[in-house]
């Protein structure tokens, strides 16, 4: 057996438990677009708030995380650290920053629209799917992947519905409905788009799988992506959690700092490839000239590696640089010359705030800032 293999028991137990406490069909809460903004850091554990012009528009390169300890998203200066925060609805989970300044932002309650220039609230798209009550932590329901068409027209949120299958909830950006519903894998983690716009990708993490759909008619495709096998079921480790989507269509998706599984997702066949940081893997881009990031969440077992971050090469080579303390999600500077690093992290351990990295130098230093930051982006 591998050494991986099986986290069963007390584990099985708690992710049942958690998905049995978001159970029931409660109507989604209505809009919020009176929700006030809020300024200055999200955390009393954050830094002092960075003074910034409260009529002024948001320097470009700063970041937006979503807050999932919490019911904001943060402003960070990346050198700096959190200048202002807007509430967008419970346990926020991805979120995805358009070319119009306009942020969709997965939450238990909706999709929350947040004008990122402007600092303030647009209001939340209710999900048209039915989730439970509204809760926090790992296994709520509602939104977690999110991601938006090249065009601007659509945003496609990946719909967590506890003790079942999630959903795929299309929302019109220009009138701000939800416009189609379809049926995904479960735990829908992340949510990704072709480079052409033409398919859409839904990364299922307790099924193990991978939902392609066409964009314009919405025809389902499922693909199985479990290197080590679906032994396990629920208790299980061993499943994906996050994608990027290479210039050439193909998605890469990490397992463990182990085995990087690669799909085509117009053959569904699944090739493998090595990886060495020997950790935990969740989060994943790719930067502008195709390097490929992937943060290392820290060690399930007695014999893996810290938390850590893989710079992957485009033809293979990677190299390992070491994080203080768990991670979740990555984002790259336009330039592709540094990373940024969440502290939020879906399970205990997580911290307050990001680190950046120089991926030239491998130097990594941690920023204070927003509320257990999962999903992050870098504003233009």
């Amino acid at each position: 057996m591998n050494r991986r293999a099986l986290v069963v028991g007390p584990v099985l137990a708690m992710l049942l438990a958690g998905c049995g406490s978001g159970a029931g069909a409660a109507a989604p809460e209505p809009p919020a677009s009176s929700a006030p903004e809020r300024t200055g850091a999200a955390s009393p554990s954050a830094s002092a708030p960075v003074p910034v012009d409260p009529g002024g528009a948001t320097p470009a390169g700063a970041l937006l995380v979503a807050d999932f300890g919490g019911d904001t998203v943060t402003f960070l200066h990346p050198e700096r650290g959190p200048f202002a925060s807007v509430r967008v609805g419970t346990a926020p989970y991805g979120l995805v920053v358009g070319a119009d300044g306009r942020a969709w932002v997965a939450t238990a309650e909706g999709v929350a629209v947040v004008d990122t220039r402007a600092r303030k609230s647009l209001g939340r798209v209710p999900y048209r799917t039915a989730t439970g009550p509204v809760t926090d932590g790992e296994y709520r329901g509602g939104g977690m992947g999110i991601a938006l068409s090249p065009d601007g027209r659509r945003v496609y949120a990946g719909v967590n519905v506890p003790d079942g299958p999630g959903v795929l909830e299309v929302i019109d950006t220009g009138s701000l409905e939800v416009t189609d519903v379809v049926p995904v894998g479960r735990r829908p983690f992340d949510v990704d788009v072709s480079p052409d716009g033409r398919e859409v990708y839904a990364t299922n993490h307790d099924s193990f799988d991978v939902t392609a759909l066409r964009a314009d008619s919405l025809d389902a495709r499922t693909f199985e992506v479990a290197p080590y096998g679906t032994e396990g079921g629920l208790g299980s480790w061993l499943k994906p959690h996050y994608a990027a989507v290479r210039a050439d269509g193909r998605l890469l998706l990490p397992f463990e700092g182990e085995r990087l599984a690669v799909l085509d997702p117009r053959t569904g066949r699944v090739s493998v490839e090595r990886m060495t940081a020997n950790t935990h893997q969740h989060g994943a881009a790719l930067a502008p000239d195709g390097t490929l990031l992937v943060v290392g969440t820290g060690p399930i077992g007695s014999d893996d590696a810290e938390a850590s971050l893989t710079v992957r090469a485009k033809d293979g080579t990677e190299r390992v640089i070491p994080l203080d303390g768990p991670h979740e999600d990555v984002a790259v500077s336009a330039d592709g010359g540094t990373a940024y690093v969440t502290g939020g992290f879906t399970r205990d351990g997580h911290w307050n705030g990001i680190t950046v990295v120089d991926l030239a130098d491998g130097d990594a230093r941690r920023l204070p800032g927003g509320e257990r930051p999962l999903g992050i982006a870098v504003l233009r």
